[in-house]
């Protein structure tokens, strides 16, 4: 079965034929996806969706690009939410330095927050770097070395080096594999996938976006997500099977679900 570590069904994207697309998705072999929040006014739609469809569970966080809104209020709104069993993470948070929406300074202190939010709630986080791969790395060890706990969570979309990977894995991180794998010229990425072990990796789409190769210049859908698991196999010399097979215990493993 096939997991979804990372997608936005709430982006408006969907608006006209959500529905119709979540209920497609088993039949193509789909059977979980976490819908990762990214604004304020994600958060809601999370939630109802989570309550809609059972398959479907949620993440909730601010995105670098948003933390200029994360008051106190947000907060503790945050971690509320992150009492409902269907919420499984603190996500998507992190550095992105390529838009540059927020000063550096004010993006870190609010990554640390809600990295501390996940660590209090007992949840995983979620984490997004853009053209920030040194200053992430460093937060999160920072946080890692001042905890002696592990930090769990996925890097998603990952794009640092194998040597920034290995690091990563060594602190109880995922490293979340999507379409860029597929790319032609994701040379990078597809030396992390071939030098790390597959039980330290997981699915996702990060749709509307981020279609494989395949599918480029159409909407990304975790249907898609077949695409992915034949690039793995492939760099990994195993089946497309034991790609779905381990990456979906990986996630369960993570977000503390049992197998169906």
């Amino acid at each position: 079965m096939i997991f979804d570590t990372h997608a936005h069904y709430d982006d408006s994207q969907f608006d006209e034929d959500r529905e119709t697309v979540l209920n497609g998705l088993a039949a193509a072999g789909v059977g979980c996806v976490v819908d990762v929040g990214s604004t304020v006014q994600s958060l809601e739609k999370i939630r109802e969706l989570t309550e809609r469809y059972p398959f479907v569970y949620g993440a909730v966080g601010l995105h670098p690009d948003e933390v200029g809104q994360l008051t106190p209020e947000i907060m503790e709104e945050l971690e509320k939410l992150l009492q409902n069993p269907r919420i499984l993470a603190v996500g998507e948070i992190g550095l992105d330095y390529h838009w540059d929406v927020e000063p550096h300074d004010v993006q870190i202190r609010c990554f640390q927050e809600q990295m501390r939010l996940a660590r209090r709630c007992g949840k995983p986080i979620i984490v997004h770097s853009r053209t920030a791969a040194a200053d992430t790395l460093q937060v999160i060890r920072e946080m890692y070395e001042d905890s002696g706990i592990e930090l769990p969570g996925i890097i998603h979309s990952y794009s640092g080096s194998l040597e920034q990977a290995k690091i990563y894995t060594a602190m109880g991180f995922f490293l979340g594999i999507g379409g860029v794998v597929t790319y032609p010229n994701s040379k990078k990425l597809k030396k992390v996938v071939q030098g790390i072990p597959l039980s330290y990796l997981v699915l996702e789409t990060d749709c509307p976006y981020l279609s494989p190769e395949e599918k480029r210049g159409s909407r990304n859908i975790s249907a898609n997500l077949s695409y992915v698991v034949k690039a793995i196999a492939e760099l990994k010399g195993v089946t497309e099977e034991e790609v779905e097979r381990v990456t979906e215990a990986n996630a369960r493993r993570l977000f503390g679900l049992n197998a169906d």
